[in-house]
């Protein structure tokens, strides 16, 4: 049970998730995105014809719609995967044997599912995804900052509510601990999505295509973490009942 052999399998899950994730993002999400590249078209023709006229812009190297929505989004797609699953890996590697008394697949799925709440969920429902044609483009960097803000004050807050939870469970049942440490972790993520700046750049984009675009991107952000969660414990739970097995046959070996 060491860090390398959660790194490992984190890498392997993260391949399998990655390729399952691809598949639900091309499904669910690729038609959304292309709605939104639609509507994004029939509003900048009207411009394009009027200012055709008056002056001839370069292009500029442009990467096909076919090729961003295959290869492009299963390279993309797998590259997250795998680094993140890699991720969790390590983190569950330092979380066994310290969260109570769980086991190491029941402390892995922990793990993921914390990790979902924070690095995605919770950062999600405070600034969710936008697809083309919504935002101004001047203040892409802006937003950029903002979510990560968010990101890393849902994460930092994560691991002080794990943390006071562990203090807690010393002195404290398991229900009045989740109860506190749960509690504190709202509180701070709450805040937060108050204080932080709230994005409002919607325009005249229709709604319908709004909801299924970011409908689509839960989905996809939720298969990619729930299929690393689910391989991973699964890996990291055969690991910890082959080697069990072996320390008690050494065990029994060494009584004879």
């Amino acid at each position: 049970m060491t860090p390398r052999a959660f790194l490992v399998r984190g890498l392997l899950a993260g391949l399998a998730a990655g390729i399952l994730t691809f598949g639900v993002a091309y499904v669910a999400g690729e038609p959304q995105v292309d709605a939104a590249i639609a509507v994004e078209e029939a509003v900048a023709a009207p411009a394009d014809a009027h200012t055709h006229d008056h002056a001839e812009e370069d292009p500029g190297t442009e990467v096909s719609r076919d090729n961003q929505s295959t290869w492009g989004l299963a390279t993309g797609t797998l590259a997250v995967s795998i680094v993140l699953g890699g991720v969790v890996g390590l983190v569950s590697a330092f979380a066994a044997g310290r969260i109570g008394r769980l086991r190491p697949g029941q402390s892995t799925a922990l793990v993921a599912l914390l990790g979902f709440v924070a690095v995605a969920l919770v950062p999600f429902l405070k600034y969710p995804g936008t697809p083309p044609a919504v935002g101004n483009p001047d203040t892409i960097s802006s937003r950029t900052v903002e979510y990560f803000s968010m990101q890393s004050i849902s994460l930092l807050a994560m691991i002080g509510a794990v943390l006071l939870a562990r203090r807690l469970l010393s002195s404290m049942s398991t229900y009045r601990t989740l109860l506190i440490a749960g509690g504190a972790y709202l509180v701070v993520v709450i805040v937060a999505a108050v204080v932080l700046p709230t994005v409002n750049e919607i325009g005249n984009f229709p709604a319908d295509t709004l909801w299924y675009f970011r409908r689509a991107s839960l989905l996809t952000l939720a298969t990619m973490w729930g299929a690393i969660g689910i391989i991973l414990t699964g890996l990291v739970g055969r690991l910890y009942e082959t080697e069990s097995a072996t320390a008690a046959r050494r065990d029994l070996a060494a009584t004879l």
